[in-house]
């Protein structure tokens, strides 16, 4: 009887371990870190005592801020504090005396939404977005969409990366969002 015991709990600690959820564990898309500048954010740069160039700039196409008289700073992939560093840097190198810059963002980037669901496009970003608020932001669901998930296509350095999300799945800037139809 006690081997009978034995036995049967040898077989069902691997049936155990058959028996966790399918889905994956962890997500391709990165869900932390701090954020890093890219094109369509728009930041406000602050130069202690110089108005002039105290004011609100647009990442351009190529990830720079232009900043009258450095010209063209480099900003995307950096920190609100690294650009503020880098357009300090700039600045010292012979034009103002001991700069003291600070950036903060005005406006992020927006993000894109299509597939199964009513307006399909371009809506600004909110902070702390949800992929949930992210479709009611784009009209809802339409008819024929999957309601429990959603594809994010996120830029994660030099590559996009996909990643099969759930409604409560955090939304970044720039993301892309798709949200397929039922059975697909």
């Amino acid at each position: 009887m006690r081997w009978l015991r034995l036995l049967l709990l040898l077989l069902l600690v691997p049936l155990a371990a058959c028996a966790t959820n399918g889905a994956p564990a962890s997500y391709l898309v990165e869900v932390k870190g701090p954020y890093a500048l890219d094109t369509g954010d728009v930041v406000r740069v602050s130069v202690y005592g110089e108005a002039e160039l105290t004011k609100s700039y647009r990442v351009d196409d190529g990830g720079a801020l232009a900043i009258p008289l450095v010209g063209a700073v480099k900003v995307r992939g950096r920190t609100t504090q690294q650009a503020a560093a880098a357009i300090t840097a700039a600045l010292a190198a012979g034009y103002i005396r001991e700069p003291s810059v600070a950036v903060e963002i005005d406006t992020y980037r927006p993000f894109f939404i299509q597939g199964a669901i009513k307006n399909g496009g371009q809506f600004p970003y909110v902070y702390g977005m949800t992929v949930r608020a992210a479709i009611s932001t784009a009209g809802g669901y339409a008819e024929s969409a999957d309601r429990t998930r959603a594809a994010i296509y996120r830029r994660q350095g030099d590559q996009m990366v996909k990643g099969l999300v759930n409604l409560d799945f955090p939304v970044y800037p720039g993301d892309i969002i798709v949200v397929s139809e039922r059975g697909l």
